[in-house]
């Protein structure tokens, strides 16, 4: 199969080098389909991480001409490789599909970082695959904005995640429920697209399965190489269950809501993927659900924990053949790495919640955080702000922590709270200051990103851009951004909803 051919308005000589690599499509080629982006009449690159660029070998002048545009909306084949879409499966809403893919999505090739590891870098929104399934596989520019936004600011609160190198408008209007929008593309990077739905996929093909297995270990898992266990690919599970539930520890510590815990959105090497329908929460709620195609609540805020672990055990069973040719043995054996996923995830959890209450990293009465959550649930208070009002309660200021609970009902917890942080017997004001590095003052709100998108569409991209450099360098207080802190106000929060953008 080909896909469509290059832009003939941009001149090809200039192409940028990118020094690209293809050993997904070389060593494990059925799960791509060699393809070519579609036409974009006017590309040009609207934003570009240079930073990125730069730890990626890549100049960023040269990125932001008409053929680096041209390369990076898929109009342009790159010179060096050809670009594929990727083929995978997946349960969605908990219902399987065997086939899904990339529909709008294109794998240009893979490079190298400044610390020597393989990255892909990725086109979202160029154009309709072999696996579009009818859709057009365009993107807008809102929820490529979106995604460049959220991306980075994960990145920026140490969440594994993939990054975002460049949102580059088509120059062409896509056709949405809401009416015509600017077509995007975003080129985003990740340790690599390899999901819970590739395997999916590969299961179900004869010798495929292992082939991808033995390529997902080594490039993600080499030390499992290194030692040649005879039963690699359980240390694989192992290792793939204990970086999800890592994963999911570090969203629910930041209040970080998904939106749509597909098996196709769930990576092998244990970083965030797919910033659809995605929210961070205001105020304290398990039962909190943004995204408008989940009507059950399959993926609220407080399942993802478990959802996860669901998640997993669908990757536990493409694997049963490699771990054993016995179907009981392998069961038994995957299971009993499975039933570990629980208090993997309480154990990491348990660390992060005690850096963010100040209480070091070895772990924090769980208890103690039952009875916060329980706090903050009945009084809705706001969950980013909650920590940092905490810090505050250390260094002599009790306001901020008494505006979100009230004293009446807060003082057994704070009592019990100070007690454990002081038998640690280190300086009060240190302790807040430790606090203040793990905590975030500043948070995608969805209120702020919302305006942002909203201007971006209209032409404005000023306050994307406040807004970006905000959520970048989130620990750091500035007082001249201290309404970017805010909640929300009731009337936005009340029927605010998150769209995948397809």
């Amino acid at each position: 199969m080909s896909g469509s051919s290059h832009d003939p308005a941009v001149p090809t000589a200039n192409l940028p080098s990118f020094g690209f690599e293809t050993t997904l499509a070389d060593e494990v080629p059925g799960v791509t389909v060699p393809w070519h982006g579609a036409h974009a009449p006017d590309p040009r690159v609207l934003i570009l991480n240079d930073g990125l660029a730069r730890s990626l070998a890549l100049d960023p002048a040269a990125l932001r001409t008409p053929e680096g545009a041209g390369v990076l909306s898929g109009s342009i084949p790159p010179a060096e490789v050809a670009t594929v879409a990727m083929a995978y499966a997946g349960h969605q809403f908990g219902n399987f599909q065997p086939l899904l893919g990339d529909g709008r999505a294109l794998l240009l090739g893979e490079l190298r970082d400044d610390r020597g590891h393989r990255v892909d870098l990725h086109l979202k929104g160029s154009g309709a695959t072999p696996f579009s399934r009818g859709g057009d596989g365009r993107a807008v520019l809102g929820a490529m904005l979106r995604e460049y936004l959220i991306s980075e600011a994960m990145h920026a609160l140490n969440i594994p995640t993939t990054r975002s190198l460049a949102v580059v408008t088509t120059g062409e209007q896509v056709l949405r429920e809401g009416g015509p929008q600017p077509g995007a593309v975003l080129a985003r990077v990740a340790s690599s697209h390899l999901r819970v739905g590739t395997f999916e996929f590969a299961a179900r093909r004869e010798g495929l399965a292992q082939t991808l297995a033995d390529y997902a270990i080594a490039r993600h898992y080499p030390e499992i190489v290194e030692g040649a266990p005879e039963d690699r690919y359980l240390a694989f599970f192992e290792a793939v269950v204990d970086a999800q539930a890592s994963l999911v520890a570090q969203w629910m510590s930041v209040g970080f809501v998904h939106g749509v815990m597909n098996t196709d959105n769930t990576t092998i090497s244990g970083v965030t993927i797919d910033y659809g329908p995605c929210a961070f929460l205001d105020a304290y709620d398990p039962a909190t659900v943004f995204s408008s195609i989940d009507h059950s609540g399959r993926y609220a805020y407080g399942n993802q924990p478990a959802v996860l672990g669901w998640n997993l055990a669908r990757f536990g069973e493409t694997l049963l053949p490699l771990v054993n040719s016995t179907p009981d043995t392998a069961i038994t054996a995957l299971t009993a790495v499975l039933d570990t996923y629980g208090d993997r995830y309480r154990h990491h959890y348990s660390t992060a919640m005690a850096l963010k209450l100040g209480l070091a990293d070895d772990g924090v009465d769980a208890a103690l955080v039952d009875d916060l959550h329980r706090l903050l649930t009945d009084h809705r208070a706001d969950w980013t702000l909650t920590f940092r009002a905490l810090a505050e309660n250390l260094r002599g200021n009790t306001a901020p922590f008494e505006a979100l609970v009230p004293p009446d009902a807060s003082g057994n917890w704070l009592e019990r709270w100070r007690n454990a942080v002081s038998a640690r017997r280190q300086d009060l004001s240190s302790v807040a200051d430790g606090m203040d590095r793990v905590n975030p003052a500043y948070i995608p709100r969805n209120h702020l990103v919302d305006a942002a998108l909203n201007s971006a569409t209209e032409g404005n991209l000023e306050p994307f851009e406040r807004l970006l450099d905000v959520v970048t360098s989130p620990f750091d207080r500035r007082d001249d951004r201290s309404d970017y802190a805010l909640p929300a106000p009731e009337t936005f929060s009340a029927g605010f909803r998150t769209f995948c953008g397809t």
